[in-house]
């Protein structure tokens, strides 16, 4: 392979090229496998922990113009250079080995992260014995846990794995798909022993109860999310005077305890939460009635808060997923245009990915899967109860629109969590785990549906194993008794709302 068949690589050139940006004396040589690369000394310094070592060190390689490398394949090289130079490459099995590889020799924190971020049902298994082999703690991690929600799944292949590595698999605990229903604050006298979040057991099928809110925690109109396998909650108000509650919450589910953090310096409600990296972004809300286009971003190791890049423009209950380690969110530009934006994290911008033009286009939920955005919005003025479903795929750039309708009968609002290969929606009558296919959602597994109104905010989490009481029992629904739905919806491949 030689170095000038990167295609779309600057920073990569064949012995005899010339770097139009590098300087000469910023330039080195890198050699490997009879391949010659002139890359960016600064760049490697930067992004490798092994070239950032030797040319600190010293020693005579530091000052050499040509590294002669022994341990790493030149296509997993070419795969590092362009995930530092800000691509996001699709790799098939043989990169992926000698990426893993490269990643582990030269300590390239980017390409590991990339290669966390491009696990999926396909390549879990491949990456997790790769890992397992060069060492790279995190990214076996990941990718076991991908796989241990995917077990039902990829059984039969995880047997084939050495047997240290499939105990490994089978010693962890699968993501419980969890909600929280809206609640407002209350006290201590006429505590509300509604005010739960819940979880799925699938095994019982039935919902019980992980743990109780704090008694001045509200859930409504609040920013819920999940990161590092804890839930924040952040804003949210009273009652209809619409004060907003002044202190974040926070559930440690290992430890099974509440705690308060400071509030963004701009009180918010109608906000959404989202978790990356170690912080929280809250993007836009209300106060005062009024519609927020600030950011905030929350660094949870210092509970400090500070201001981000404003959304492009003014937005409340913004429908916003994660995906490949990418943030997306929707903006709708009543009544026909759907917009799509990413915030680019080390740029803090947002960018505008694409527009999707459709009749009375208003939006209430998205989510991800792979490199598709599936963005859910209500129907035409005079069927507004029905959902529309459409596909942009990241890579593509193409949208595609789904087959089928969604039935929101019940006037709730949308909510939709991906695992693994399958999304779980819920309402009152059923919670339904679709397979995520081509073109479609294909009904995959029904069970009870979650009994009570109002909107809710659904998640994952690794739960302590140990037994919870079910949503059902008197004690903890104020003497209500709930049964387990037995409606079943009928045969549809593409039914996914309410």
């Amino acid at each position: 392979m030689e170095p000038s068949s990167c295609a779309g690589l600057e920073l990569v050139h064949a012995e005899n090229g010339s770097p139009d940006h590098v300087s000469e004396g910023a330039a080195v040589r890198v050699r490997l496998a009879g391949n010659v690369f002139t890359v960016d000394k600064t760049l490697l310094e930067d992004n490798c922990e092994y070239f950032r070592a030797l040319f600190q060190s010293g020693m005579k390689e530091c000052q050499q113009e040509e590294i002669c490398l022994q341990v790493v394949s030149a296509r997993g090289f070419v795969v590092a250079l362009r995930v530092i130079n800000g691509e996001r490459p699709i790799l098939d099995s043989d990169e992926i080995v000698e990426a893993v590889e490269c990643a582990a020799f030269l300590q390239v924190k980017l390409l590991a992260i990339h290669l966390v971020n491009i696990i999926n049902s396909d390549n879990c298994l491949l990456i997790y014995h790769s890992a397992a082999a060069y060492g790279l703690w995190e990214l076996f991690e990941s990718a076991a846990l991908f796989i241990c929600d995917m077990y039902q799944d990829l059984k039969e292949d995880v047997q084939c794995l050495p047997k240290e590595l499939t105990d490994y698999i089978e010693s962890l605990i699968p993501s419980k798909y969890v909600i929280i229903g809206t609640h407002s604050p209350t006290i201590k006298l006429l505590q509300d022993f509604m005010r739960t979040v819940c979880y799925l057991d699938e095994d019982d099928n039935e919902w019980k109860v992980l743990t109780h809110l704090p008694l001045n925690t509200s859930t409504t109109m609040a920013g819920v999310a999940v990161l590092d396998n804890k839930i924040f909650i952040v804003g949210g108000v009273y009652d209809i005077s619409k004060k907003v509650v002044d202190s974040g919450f926070c559930y440690d589910v290992t430890l099974d305890t509440w705690t308060p953090f400071s509030s963004p310096q701009q009180l918010r409600y109608n906000c959404t939460l989202v978790g990356h990296e170690g912080s929280l972004y809250v993007l836009g809300g209300e106060f005062n009635r009024s519609t927020l286009s600030s950011v905030e971003k929350y660094n949870v190791s210092t509970d400090t808060w500070s201001f981000a890049a404003h959304l492009p423009r003014s937005a409340s209950a913004v429908a916003c997923t994660m995906t490949m380690g990418r943030i997306f969110i929707c903006l709708w530009k009543p009544k026909d245009a759907t917009e799509i934006y990413e915030y680019l994290v080390n740029r803090d911008e947002w960018t505008l990915v694409t527009t999707l033009i459709r009749h009375q286009s208003y939006g209430h939920c998205m989510v991800a899967h792979r490199d598709n955005l599936y963005v859910m919005r209500n129907g035409p003025c005079n069927d507004f109860l029905r959902c529309m479903m459409d596909c942009y795929n990241l890579t593509s750039g193409q949208w595609t629109a789904m087959p089928g309708q969604y039935e929101n009968s019940k006037g709730a609002l949308f909510t939709a969590v991906v695992r693994g290969d399958s999304v779980f929606t819920v309402n009152r009558r059923a919670t339904v785990e679709y397979a995520i296919e081509d073109n479609k959602w294909r009904t995959k597994k029904e069970m009870t549906g979650f009994p009570r109104i109002g909107s809710m905010s659904t998640f994952l989490l690794r739960l302590p194993k140990k037994t919870n009481e079910a949503l059902g029992k008197e004690d903890l629904t104020n003497g209500q008794v709930f049964t387990a739905s037995s409606h079943v919806f009928p045969s549809s491949s593409v039914e996914c709302c309410y």
